[in-house]
């Protein structure tokens, strides 16, 4: 009968130990499986990530404009740098206080008329049972966000000018004398809000009636059965159901609040009611390409990417805590 025998190293040897393979982390096995299914996926995403690298983070190191005095001849890194010389000389600029006031008040407006009226449209539309009449309506308000800015400047002009204007016309029918709109500074964020609110409101509905079709039917059901009236299903059921997206779309905005558009209200400008339509925006553009003071400008355009962030982080907190929705879960 075979005995087994052992075999035991030489004095002084520590017997071999067999090798263990390396186990890779959850999270990076997962990567790699995924990459290997969805490859194709993530080539895609190439493209835009290099777009977004380029034109959007790469550009962000020439902030540092804004700390220098800048010269052609040295370029941006070579010139001196005056640290927050270039803020201080804003900040103590007799337009300071006027400029973040008119930014502020514009784009609070905007976002308080345009933002409850996109969402009464959507709802207005959803409960719209005939087809034809539906997507007339939306074509009707959709089509104006795909004419351009300056078209849209170029109509408001004509149709509020005080000698042919429709509208100074329709005044003169019932003796109203004329009225120069876009020379009283009083108009000027009126006829700015709404003619935004005319072109936007179309292409905002189409998000919340996007977010209005993922509501489970059975629930407008169950409230028809228990003797829901339509304006309370609309209060009970479809806006808790669009609330999510409608906080989403809020944050945005207001997160942009200090951002809004330089085109319109450059164009809608004039020196009569410069004391409303000069916004930061517009400030930029003088100071940086008119004026050819990049540094002053840079820093004028980092201190509103600043206030932009913190209100965007503020309200998304708020919206977190009292909604429990925000961008980040």
């Amino acid at each position: 009968m075979a005995t087994l025998t052992t075999v035991r190293p030489p004095a002084g040897e520590l017997p071999a130990r067999p090798k263990r393979r390396r186990r890779e982390r959850p999270g990076i096995k997962g990567l790699r499986r995924s990459l290997q299914r969805h490859w194709t996926l993530y080539l895609l995403m190439v493209v835009p990530l290099i777009w977004f690298a380029v034109f959007k983070y790469i550009p962000m190191s020439n902030a540092v404009l804004a700390f220098k005095s800048f010269n052609v001849v040295k370029g941006i890194w070579g010139s001196p740098w005056v640290g927050w010389q270039n803020f201080d000389l804003f900040f103590h600029n007799p337009v300071f206080w006027n400029l973040v006031k008119n930014t502020f008040v514009l784009s609070v407006y905007t976002v308080a008329a345009s933002f409850p009226i996109a969402i009464i449209l959507a709802l207005a539309l959803n409960e719209i049972r005939n087809g034809l009449f539906k997507r007339t309506v939306q074509m009707v308000t959709y089509a104006p966000y795909f004419i351009s800015t300056v078209v849209v400047v170029s109509m408001t002009i004509l149709v509020l000018s005080p000698r042919l204007g429709i509208v100074n016309e329709g005044l003169g029918f019932f003796g109203v004398p004329a009225i120069d709109f876009l020379g009283t500074p009083d108009y000027f964020r009126h006829i700015y809000v709404w003619s935004d609110v005319w072109q936007t409101t179309g292409y905002s509905a189409v998000i919340y009636l996007a977010a209005l079709s993922g509501i489970d039917p059975a629930l407008h059901e169950s409230a028809k059965l228990d003797g829901a009236t339509r304006l309370q299903r609309i209060r009970h059921v479809d806006l808790p159901g669009i609330m999510p997206t409608a906080v989403i779309i809020l944050v945005l905005a207001v997160g942009n609040i200090m951002a809004i558009g330089f085109e319109k209200a450059f164009l809608l400008q004039n020196p009569l009611n410069l004391s409303e339509s000069e916004i930061i925006a517009t400030y930029v553009y003088k100071t940086g390409l008119l004026n050819a003071d990049f540094s002053g400008a840079t820093a004028v355009g980092l201190f509103n990417s600043v206030i932009n962030l913190v209100l965007l982080l503020m309200v998304n907190a708020i919206a977190k805590r009292i909604t429990g929705n925000g961008l980040w879960s």
